[in-house]
């Protein structure tokens, strides 16, 4: 009987269905770090999210067979480690094809108009005085006609390139950082940067991707362009980036993610003066978020589940 321990269940508002094959299943709503080699010391299958699942772990838990990632990004696991053993290891994929880009478009449209910063003015009585019957303060942009680089594929990217293409917007897709060769339909790293009226990250996080966005590439934007992350923290320099919002080498950012999650220690991106900013509006981490998609994400989680089981494993990264 196959043994299920379920280390964040909280993590994910949805109705988990039980998997069809015969098992046990314990289910905890948060466990730290220190805990997780105890849970899991009788696992066959571990359910985790967020937690890292190093090699040192997998090494001690010698009933481990499968770790079903509650999620699409697997930079948390030792696939390494876990190909040496044989362990299964399965993502989750396409769940967030909808919701994930209807937040980067909600990021855009927002600093495009500058929503937050026409409601301070409301809130500031300025409308309320003014002596016509709309207020100028703070130029608004059209999408349409715009030039949006997506950065990284998948059905993220692509999802936010067809949302795209609906508001009447250029799009571009980026090839790789470095590449010596340009794939058709793509456009040189530098160029796309260049070309940018706003940025939209869709890349996993690795070893070649962390700090993807840094001081050269924010300063080889246009003064008038949006940088737009959902995907992870550590593609940006942090430090850089609230550099130039603060001295205006790009005209605003909208990001979902931060290096550290939750950031409970602090984060330059949290500073009070730059969270008061009306072209930077942070979010955490819920482009992913919607209802409709945690529960296709819990569905297809169980589905991994019980393709193991049968002895298919599907969404396989390890």
């Amino acid at each position: 009987m196959q043994r299920i321990v379920y280390l964040e269940s909280e993590s994910i508002i949805a109705k988990m269905r039980r998997p069809d094959f015969s098992h046990h299943w314990v289910e905890y709503r948060q466990t730290l770090q220190p805990q997780v080699a105890e849970r899991l010391a009788e696992a066959s299958i571990a359910i985790v999210n967020k937690l890292p699942i190093g090699a040192e772990l997998i090494a001690a838990l010698p009933a481990l067979r499968m770790v079903a990632v509650a999620a699409t990004g697997t930079n948390n696991v030792d696939l390494e480690a876990c190909r040496a053993r044989g362990i299964v290891v399965s993502n989750i994929r396409g769940y967030a094809a909808h919701t994930v880009p209807e937040h980067v478009f909600a990021l855009l449209l927002s600093l495009s108009r500058n929503v937050l910063a026409y409601r301070q003015t409301v809130a500031a009585g300025a409308w309320q005085h003014s002596t016509q019957f709309c207020c100028f303060d703070y130029p608004i942009r059209d999408l349409h006609g715009a030039t949006l680089t997506v950065i990284g594929g998948g059905s993220l990217g692509s999802g936010v390139v067809r949302l795209a293409e609906a508001f009447g917007m250029r799009v571009l897709r980026s090839e790789r950082k470095g590449a010596l060769n340009v794939r058709p339909h793509y456009t040189p790293f530098d160029e796309a940067l260049r070309e940018a009226d706003a940025i939209s990250l869709h890349c996993p996080l690795t070893a070649e991707t962390r700090n993807l966005i840094g001081e050269y590439e924010l300063r080889a934007m246009k003064p008038s362009a949006l940088l737009i992350n959902t995907a992870r923290g550590g593609l940006v320099d942090e430090g850089a980036l609230a550099t130039a919002l603060h001295e205006g080498w790009i005209a605003g950012a909208g990001f979902d993610v931060l290096t550290v999650e939750p950031p409970s220690g602090g984060n330059i991106l949290l500073a009070p003066d730059l969270l008061a900013l009306p072209n930077f509006l942070l979010t955490p981490h819920v482009a992913w978020a919607s209802g409709s998609a945690m529960q296709a994400l819990a569905d297809q989680l169980t589905a991994n589940l019980e393709a193991f089981a049968r002895g298919d494993p599907q969404n396989r990264v390890a």
